[in-house]
């Protein structure tokens, strides 16, 4: 019998069938799952995107919620501030009212006409200048008139035309009305410059007379600054006014010769201290304080020794004092080294650098040594010109 030649084997075409089958079930599988995944791909993107969209019409956009609640808790803590300034205001107002009240009371107790004007009624002034002075020293007042203070009109005028008060500061005797009053109410009433007050006048008490000029001054004046000067320091006016205009949008400015000096514990020296042990070791020195030659306070500090001033502390040396009260306040201290010149030829030589001056004194004298008969001399070689204060703009 016979093989049948051309035909393949029955079991050959069975496999190759089978094989075919599972490649096309595997490819269908494939292209099902491509076909599912696509659109589920997509739905999901717009999904998360109509989410968004409707996140965002829900709630705006956090930054600028943020950004206006800021907005509105600085605009409300400014008006908070500025109420809590016109408070203060007020009540440094009232205090200094009744402070100005008081005084005139106590003036009025010794005879004596009330320099103190209603609040509403004080002028407003660019700075006062107190020179301090004594029964004793008419011949320093008359050496200081001769030169850099200007008289009669002209101290009119510099009042008005400039916002500048000059006077001689003094209180009065343990007699009122005594002959030392009755010489100075002579005085005054030949030169119109003195400011009288309710203190009486003693060598240990500047502390006090120092506290009382410059709440007597701030209840009559309204101005920007105080000045406190010696009557045997040389000053230029314009000067001054110049470097004080510098500070005058300043709240609690207190200009001066900053300095630190020993506290003197030795009873029988020169500027001791009694309460020197409330600095600490024996050698310590003071806290930093202007010297008291000359030295200016803003309006809002000389308001804050009126209304304070009973109790505020005095130690013996008057320009510590002073630097006390302001050693635990908010106060700008300024060390202005042109108030601390020295007499020729340190100020003169200074002028002739285009550096002129604002006041000259010895150190070694506490102010111009033999002042009566060299302010002319220090005037001539240091000052700023006779019409200088006319041409300085403030």
């Amino acid at each position: 019998m016979g093989l049948k030649v051309g035909r393949s084997p029955p079991y050959k075409g069975a496999r190759w069938v089978s094989l075919l089958c599972i490649a096309s079930f595997c490819l269908g599988v494939f292209v099902v799952n491509r076909l599912l995944t696509v659109p589920g791909s997509v739905r999901t993107v717009n999904d998360a995107i109509s989410v968004e969209h409707m996140s965002q019409e829900l709630h705006p956009d956090t930054s600028l919620v943020a950004e206006d609640i800021l907005f509105n808790v600085s605009k409300t803590h400014d008006v908070i501030m500025e109420l809590d300034k016109t408070i203060s205001s007020l009540e440094m107002k009232l205090a200094a009212a009744r402070a100005a009240k008081a005084q005139n009371e106590e003036i009025a107790a010794v005879g004596r006409k009330p320099v103190i004007e209603p609040l509403n009624n004080r002028p407003k002034v660019f700075y006062v200048m107190g020179i301090i002075t004594a029964f004793s020293s008419r011949k320093r007042r008359d050496s200081i008139r001769e030169t850099w203070m200007p008289q009669g009109e002209d101290l009119r005028k510099l009042e008005n035309e400039k916002g500048i008060i000059i006077r001689f500061v003094l209180g009065h005797s343990a007699t009122p009305g005594g002959v030392l009053d009755r010489a100075i109410d002579a005085e005054d009433a030949q030169h119109n410059d003195f400011f009288r007050l309710n203190h009486v006048e003693g060598y240990h008490e500047l502390s006090s007379k120092t506290q009382i000029y410059f709440s007597t001054a701030a209840a009559k004046w309204d101005a920007d600054f105080f000045i406190k000067v010696d009557d045997d320091v040389h000053v230029n006016l314009g000067v001054v006014g110049s470097l004080l205009d510098r500070h005058r949008s300043k709240p609690c400015v207190y200009v001066g010769c900053m300095k630190s000096g020993l506290v003197l514990s030795q009873k029988g020296v020169k500027y001791h201290e009694p309460e020197y042990w409330k600095f600490g070791e024996e050698g310590n020195k003071y806290f930093r304080h202007a010297t008291g030659q000359i030295y200016a306070i803003s309006k809002d500090l000389a308001t804050y020794i009126s209304i304070n001033g009973h109790i505020l502390h005095r130690y013996a040396n008057e320009d510590v004092s002073l630097g006390s009260w302001f050693i635990g306040l908010d106060v700008e201290h300024i060390d202005e080294r042109s108030l601390c010149c020295g007499t020729p030829p340190d100020c003169e030589w200074k002028a002739q650098a285009g550096n002129i001056c604002a006041a000259s004194f010895d150190w070694s004298c506490s102010g111009i040594c033999k002042s009566v008969e060299r302010m002319e001399e220090v005037h001539q070689r240091c000052g700023e010109g006779n019409g200088a204060i006319w041409h300085t703009s403030f």
